[in-house]
């Protein structure tokens, strides 16, 4: 098995043999026109390339639950730092930090509670650390998900570079853990003009990236229905942004605690679906996962609640597709 060194050196190599591969670089675009000076028409194009069509939120979720709690971790340790190409000593050792102690606590917390969770990975970060495979497994519940190749940025690269990283994740995954992901969350839940085709044409059965609702939806291209289901997120249901201490917007976990239990109660009343994205090397800190561990007890003192993964949940909704 290729030491950590070794596949750092691997993932370099591999972006240098496909910058290689690459056409020469077009002209640069003409300056962008602001909002206003669009005809309506524009508007209405880029409005329209990916969007929100059928709802699919059921009457009832699996077991007759009311409501639907998916939890979900992004595993990203080192790759934030690695995917621009310039990291530093210290970003990388809090990227570590994911593998060697945030994950532990996470995996841990689920499997007390018996709960399934989704864990979304991209590929040099289980490369890096492949023994989390095996901590993931253990409890035969759990579900693992693309989360790119080493978190690039989709927007930042050519339609078939996109493609082709995403192929290398979905393979890279299978072999590491022995099953096909279904599942697509784009890094940094960012969207270049080719990721919908992509996800579609290799096979993903959902997507969850973008924030069109609450509940479950279809994906309309260009105002066609996609037949891809769409488990939409949230930046105030994302660890990330709200923990960060070197942030202007930094929250104490008992404050964030506060609005994920009352975005649950709502989904609760609603009869909805409460979808939380986490990442271990944030959640895993000690003040926080203490937080994590309150908002599961609050949640399972309700009845008829319903805890998937993203995968069962999409599952679920499917025949809503009616087609």
């Amino acid at each position: 098995m290729l030491g950590s060194r070794a596949i750092v050196v691997a993932v370099v190599a591999l972006g240098a043999g496909l910058a290689a591969c690459r056409p020469a670089a077009p002209p640069p675009p003409p300056p962008t026109k602001q909002g206003w000076e669009w005809t309506l028409d524009s508007v209405r194009q880029v409005v329209g390339a990916v969007r929100a069509g059928k709802s699919l939120k059921p009457d009832r979720w699996p077991g007759g639950a009311r409501v639907a709690v998916l939890l979900s971790f992004d595993v990203d340790n080192e790759t934030i730092p690695l995917r621009f190409g310039e990291p530093s000593v210290g970003t990388l050792s809090q990227g570590q930090y994911g593998a060697r102690v945030g994950l532990g606590r996470v995996v841990d917390l689920v499997d007390r509670h018996q709960i399934p969770a989704t864990f979304f990975i991209p590929a040099v970060s289980l490369m890096l650390s492949p023994e989390m495979v095996d901590r993931i497994k253990r409890s035969g519940r759990h579900e693992f998900g693309v989360h790119g190749w080493i978190h690039e940025m989709n927007t930042s690269v050519p339609a078939a570079v996109e493609r082709e990283l995403v192929q290398r994740a979905i393979d890279t995954l299978t072999r590491l853990t022995g099953t096909r992901p279904l599942g697509y969350r784009a890094p940094s839940w960012n969207m270049s003009p080719a990721t919908l085709q992509i996800v579609k044409d290799l096979g993903f059965r959902y997507e969850s990236s973008l924030m069109a609702d609450d509940s479950p939806y279809e994906l309309l291209a260009d105002g066609r229905p996609t037949g891809l289901i769409e488990l939409p997120v949230e930046w105030i249901l994302d660890d990330a942004p709200l923990f960060s201490p070197i942030a202007d917007r930094y929250d104490s976990p008992r404050d964030v605690l506060q609005v994920w239990i009352d975005e649950f109660d709502q989904a609760y009343a609603e009869g909805g679906m409460f979808l939380l994205t986490m990442h271990p090397h944030v959640i895993g800190h000690r003040s926080r996962i203490v937080v994590l561990e309150r908002l599961i007890g609050h949640i399972r003192s309700k009845p008829g609640v319903w805890f998937g993964t993203h995968l069962a949940a999409a599952d679920h909704v499917r025949p809503l597709l009616g087609r």
